[in-house]
C-alpha cells in the first residue's frame, strides 16, 4: 500500500465575523490535535514497508506474477475510479463522515491482509485502500473548515507533520521489529490494524464542520457587508482594513472567509448550492485557471512527474525482492522509507529559503531535476546491488518531494482556496489517469505484462522524457525572457525626452 503525494494549503489574511472574537485555543486546538492524532495514528503502519515480502512469503503464497502484475494494478484502478466522486462527497457531506469512511476502510484493508486468502481476495483489500487513498481528501480539507484563515499555515504544517511522523515511526518499528526482535510480518500487520483502530475510535470525537467550500457556504454579499480585520493579537476589532481588497481572489471572498463563521444576524445563512450549479463554477474557474501559462506549465509537471512517482513507490518493493530475495536475505525496507521521508521533509523545509526567480528559471529547474530522478530510476533498474538501490530511491524521493514543495507553491500563489482545491484535484485526477494507462499497457496481464526490470527502465525513460520537453520549453522561456529585457532599455532610448 502506497499513500500518494499529498496536497496543502496556503495562509490568508486573518478575517473574523464583525462580532466574533479571535479564536481562543480551545476552539482550534482541539480539532487540531483530534486530527493529528487521527493523521499520526492512521500513518503508523509498520508493516507497510513489508507489504511485498509479506504477499510472496507463506502467509499469502502468492506468486510474483499475480502480485505484479494482477494485484497492484488494481489499487491504480480503484484510486483513479473513486477519486472525483469523493472529492465531491467530501465537501457534500462536510468531511468528517469521510474521515469516518477512511479510517473504516484501512480497518478493512489490515483486517483482509490478516485473514482474506487468495488472488480475487486481495485484489479486493486492494480496491479498499484505493478508497484510503481517495478519501486523503477531507483529512487535509477539514480543518480548513475549523479554523480561521491566520491559522491555516499553522494547522497545515501540523497535520503534515502528523502523518510524516506516524509514517517514519511506524517505518523504524516495523525495522527494529524484523530485524532485531525478529518478529513475524503477521504481528506486524496486527500492530498495523490496532493502530488504524485507534485511527477510527480518534476520528468520531471530531466536531462537524459546519460549512464547507462548494456546496455550503455562506453568501458573498451578505459576509462581506460584516467581515473586519481583526486584531488577533489582542482580539480587538480594528476596523475594515483597505489592504485586505489588494489581496488576489478578492472578488471570490466566499472562498476566503472562515468556513465556520458563526451566523451572527438575520441577513448572514447558509446557502445550499445544487451539484449542477457546482459543476457550472468548476468548469469556470477550471478555463480561468488553465489559461495561464505558468499555471499550466506547473500544472503539466505536476500531473506526469506524479504518474511516474506513484507508478515507482508502487513496484520499488517488487524491484528490491528481484535485487535480494527476502527469503533468504535480511532486507531494511522500514529503514530506507525513514530516511527517505525524514530527509525529504528536510528538503522540503528548505524550500522556503530557496531564493530563485521560478518565473525565469523554473522550467530550466523541473528539466534538471526531472533527469535526475530519471538517472536515479535508471540506476536503480541497471546496478543490481540492494544498497545501491536503496539510495538511488533516498535520492528519488528527496529531490520528488523537493520538486512536488516547489510546484505546489507556485500553483497556489495566486488562487484561492476555492481553485486551490479545484486545481490540485484536477491535477492529481490527471497523474492517476496517466497511471491508469500505463499501468495498463506496461504492467497489466492484460497488456503487455513486463517484467519488473523492464517496467523501471521505461519509467526511468519516460522521466527522462519529461526533462527533455521542459529543458526546450525552459531555454526557450529563458531566451524569450532575456530578448525582453533587452529591448526594454533601447525602447526607452528611442523614445523622446
Amino acid at each position: 500500500c502506497r499513500p500518494p503525494p499529498r496536497m496543502d494549503a496556503r495562509a490568508g489574511l486573518p478575517v473574523l465575523p464583525l462580532s466574533g472574537r479571535a479564536p481562543r485555543g480551545r476552539c482550534w486546538a482541539l480539532p487540531t490535535a483530534l486530527l493529528c492524532l487521527y493523521g499520526f495514528f492512521a500513518s503508523l503502519r509498520p508493516s507497510e514497508p513489508f507489504l511485498t515480502r509479506y504477499l510472496l512469503g507463506p502467509d499469502k503464497n502468492l506468486t510474483e506474477t499475480q502480485v505484479f502484475n494482477e494485484i497492484y494494478p488494481v489499487w491504480t484502478y480503484s484510486y483513479l475510479v473513486l477519486l472525483f466522486p469523493v472529492f465531491l462527497a467530501t465537501d457534500y457531506l462536510r468531511y468528517k463522515p469521510v474521515i469516518l469512511l477512511q479510517g473504516l476502510s484501512l480497518i478493512v484493508t489490515w483486517f483482509m491482509l490478516l485473514y482474506a486468502q487468495g488472488l480475487l481476495a486481495i485484489q479486493f483489500l486492494e480496491f479498499f485502500y484505493g478508497l484510503v487513498t481517495a478519501t486523503e481528501i477531507a483529512y487535509y480539507s477539514y480543518i480548513y473548515s475549523i479554523v480561521d484563515l491566520n491559522l491555516y499555515q499553522k494547522v497545515t504544517s501540523y497535520c503534515r507533520s502528523a502523518t510524516l511522523v506516524g509514517y517514519t515511526v511506524g517505518s523504524i518499528c516495523g525495522q527494529v521489529l524484523v530485524s532485531v526482535a525478529n518478529w513475524s510480518l503477521f504481528s506486524l500487520n496486527v500492530i498495523s490494524l490496532t493502530s488504524v483502530s485507534v485511527a477510527f475510535a480518534t476520528a468520531w470525537f471530531l466536531p462537524m464542520p459546519q460549512k464547507s467550500l462548494f456546496f455550503h457556504h455562506v453568501l458573498r454579499s451578505q459576509v462581506s457587508r460584516e467581515m473586519k480585520v481583526l486584531d488577533c493579537k489582542n482580539g480587538v476589532v480594528i476596523g475594515d482594513d483597505p489592504a485586505l481588497k489588494r489581496v488576489p481572489g478578492w472578488e471570490d471572498i466566499e472562498s476566503k472567509v472562515p468556513l465556520n463563521a458563526e451566523e451572527h444576524s438575520a441577513e448572514t445563512q447558509e446557502q445550499k448550492v445544487d451539484i449542477s450549479k457546482v459543476l457550472r463554477e468548476l468548469w469556470r474557474d477550471f478555463l480561468q485557471c488553465y489559461s495561464s501559462r505558468p499555471m499550466l506549465c506547473w500544472s503539466v509537471w505536476w500531473a506526469f512527474s506524479t504518474c511516474g512517482y506513484f507508478q515507482v513507490i508502487n513496484y520499488t518493493q517488487g524491484l528490491w525482492e528481484m535485487v535480494l530475495p527476502s527469503q533468504r536475505f535480511e532486507i531494511y525496507n522500514g529503514g530506507v522509507e525513514a530516511v527517505s521521508t525524514l530527509l525529504g521533509a528536510v528538503a522540503v523545509f528548505a524550500v522556503g529559503y530557496i531564493k530563485v526567480s521560478w518565473a525565469t528559471w523554473g522550467e530550466v529547474a523541473l528539466a534538471l531535476f526531472s533527469l535526475l530522478i530519471a538517472a536515479a530510476v535508471y540506476v536503480m533498474d541497471t546496478v543490481r546491488n540492494i544498497w545501491v538501490c536503496y539510495a538511488s530511491y533516498v535520492i528519488f524521493r528527496i529531490v520528488y518531494m523537493l520538486l512536488i514543495t516547489i510546484a505546489t507553491f507556485q500553483i497556489a500563489t495566486n488562487l484561492s482556496m476555492e481553485r486551490y482545491a479545484l486545481v490540485f484535484g484536477i491535477n492529481t485526477f490527471i497523474a492517476l489517469a496517466l497511471q491508469t494507462l500505463l499501468t495498463l499497457i506496461v504492467v497489466d496481464s492484460s497488456g503487455l505484462g513486463l517484467n519488473i526490470f523492464t517496467q523501471f527502465m521505461i519509467y526511468a525513460s519516460y522521466f527522462a522524457a519529461i526533462s527533455l520537453v521542459f529543458l526546450v520549453s525552459g531555454i526557450y522561456s529563458v531566451m524569450k525572457n532575456y530578448r525582453r529585457q533587452e529591448e526594454m532599455p533601447s525602447r526607452s532610448t528611442a523614445s523622446p525626452p
